[in-house]
C-alpha cells in the first residue's frame, strides 16, 4: 500500500527527504564555518578550539575536519597537530583575489586618466601582492618633465607614498611580516629605522595621506590616498607623483580632494 496524502500535509517519503536536506545544509553550514574560523590569519587551531569556538560538539566538528582534510581544505600540521587552511581554501582565495585584482586595474584606468588630466601630474595605482607593493597602473602626466612610473615594479616600502598609506592601515600582524625585508638606503631623507617607520605609519593612519618627499628620489615628490575596503584593511592607494618644483606644498594640498575623490569613485565601483 502506498502512503496517504492530504492538502497540505507531507508525505513520509516527503518528510525523510526534508530531513535529509536539513541535515545536509546543516553540516555544510558548519563546515564553512570551521573554514571561516581561520579568517583572517589563518592561525593554527585544534579540534577543541574549533569545538568551543564555533559551539559544536567535538564529535561533529572532528568528523567535518576529516572531511576537509580529505578535500584539502583543511591541513594538520605534524608537530602540533593542529589544522589550519589547505591548499583548496588557497586556490579558492587565490582566484578571488585575481578577480578582484582583473576587475581594480579595469576600473581604475579611466579613473586615473581623469585625474592626470585634472592635475596634470602623473598618477599611479600601488598594488599590495603578498607581503610586497607593487606600481600596477599608471599614467603619464603631460608635461615635458614628468615622472616615468615603471608599471610592475616592486616599490621600496619604507619610502614609496602608496605602500606607506596601504600598511598604515594593516594588520600588526601582518604589518611585521612586510618589515622582515631589509629597508634600502637612498639618500639622507630615507627612513631606514623600523621603529621610526611604524611611528609614521601611526601619523599616517590618523591623517590618511602618504608622502614621499624626496625619500628615493631627492627631485621627486609623491602623495597617496588609499582605496578603503569596505571588508578589511585597504590593498591599493592612489598616487600623484612629479618634479618636486611642481609638487609644491601648495600644490599637494590642492591635490588632496581630487585624490580623494578619485579613490572613492573607485572603491563604489569595485566593492558594490
Amino acid at each position: 500500500m502506498g502512503t496517504f496524502t492530504a492538502c497540505g500535509v507531507d508525505t513520509l517519503p516527503d518528510k525523510k527527504k526534508k530531513l535529509n536536506e536539513d541535515a545536509s545544509c546543516s553540516s555544510a553550514e558548519k563546515a564553512l564555518n570551521i573554514l571561516l574560523a581561520f579568517t583572517p590569519y589563518n592561525n593554527e587551531m585544534g579540534t577543541t578550539d574549533l569545538s568551543i569556538r564555533l559551539g559544536m560538539h567535538k564529535s561533529t566538528t572532528s568528523r567535518l575536519i576529516k572531511l576537509l582534510v580529505a578535500t584539502h581544505f583543511l591541513q594538520q600540521n605534524p608537530l602540533t597537530k593542529k589544522y589550519m587552511l589547505g591548499r583548496s581554501a588557497v586556490k579558492i582565495g587565490n582566484a578571488t583575489t585575481r578577480s578582484l585584482d582583473s576587475k581594480l586595474l579595469a576600473i581604475a584606468q579611466p579613473c586615473l586618466t581623469e585625474l592626470s588630466q585634472l592635475l596634470g601630474e602623473s598618477v599611479a595605482l600601488e598594488l599590495l601582492t603578498g607581503t610586497n607593493v607593487v606600481l600596477a597602473l599608471h599614467v603619464e602626466g603631460p608635461s615635458h618633465i614628468r615622472f616615468n612610473f615603471q608599471q610592475g615594479e616592486q616599490v621600496p616600502i619604507n619610502v614609496a607614498a602608496g605602500a606607506k598609506v596601504i600598511l598604515s592601515h594593516s594588520d600588526p600582524v601582518f604589518l611585521e611580516l612586510c618589515l622582515e625585508q631589509e629597508f634600502e638606503h637612498f639618500n639622507e631623507n630615507t627612513i631606514v629605522s623600523k621603529e621610526e617607520y611604524r611611528k609614521l605609519l601611526k601619523e599616517i593612519k590618523q591623517t590618511g595621506i602618504a608622502y614621499d618627499r624626496g625619500e628615493r628620489y631627492k627631485d621627486t615628490h609623491a602623495m597617496a590616498v588609499p582605496i578603503q575596503n569596505f571588508a578589511g584593511p585597504p590593498k591599493a592607494a592612489v598616487v600623484v607623483a612629479g618634479p618636486a618644483f611642481r609638487l609644491t606644498d601648495q600644490f599637494l594640498q590642492s591635490a588632496i580632494l581630487p585624490l580623494k575623490s578619485t579613490a572613492e569613485k573607485i572603491a563604489k565601483q569595485l566593492y558594490f
